[in-house]
């Protein structure tokens, strides 16, 4: 029965110990030249900001998914038109769950995460999201005057049927 109690407060205290982690690193949500600003709407309009560590690969961006609070992966996944701050920019991207086991093993490789943070964290389950870029100004294709069969048809190079 004494050793049920150890174990049982080992176990409060580890818990407690991933909460103060956790809710330290959410309250401060510490920004430097690795990390973004992520920026979901909810369906009420209202935005949410989250400092995440980005993730460059092979002119992709990336962020993962390393913590028990979520709210932010949630927003992201259900309206995932998102607008990303990095760099001095803005862009407006779609967040994309990475679920290909090669691209989640590549993006794993290239941002491993120590076994202290995973203790630290309560080993929650690590996803990743990709952020693709979206062009706010489609551009109107033109027909390329030097493409043979593309130029605009006039009454001189109309041919009789």
């Amino acid at each position: 029965m004494k050793i049920m109690k150890v174990f049982a407060l080992i176990a409060l205290v580890y818990v407690g110990i991933v909460i103060l982690f956790e809710s330290f690193l959410g309250y401060l949500q510490p920004q430097n030249e690795q990390t973004l600003v992520l920026s979901v709407t909810d369906d009420s309009g209202t935005v949410h900001e989250r400092v995440l560590s980005r993730i460059e690969l092979e002119e992709r961006l990336y962020v993962a998914v390393n913590h028990w609070p979520r709210k932010w992966f949630r927003l992201a996944m259900e309206k995932p038109n998102v607008k990303v701050t990095y760099s001095g920019k803005t862009i407006e991207a779609m967040a994309v769950q990475v679920t290909s086991e090669q691209e989640l093993t590549h993006v794993g490789e290239a941002r491993p995460i120590g076994m202290m943070f995973r203790v630290l964290t309560g080993f929650p389950p690590r996803h990743f999201v990709r952020l693709d870029s979206i062009d706010p100004t489609p551009q109107t294709l033109m027909p390329d005057e030097n493409i043979p069969g593309d130029a605009p048809k006039s009454a001189d190079n109309i041919e009789p049927v």
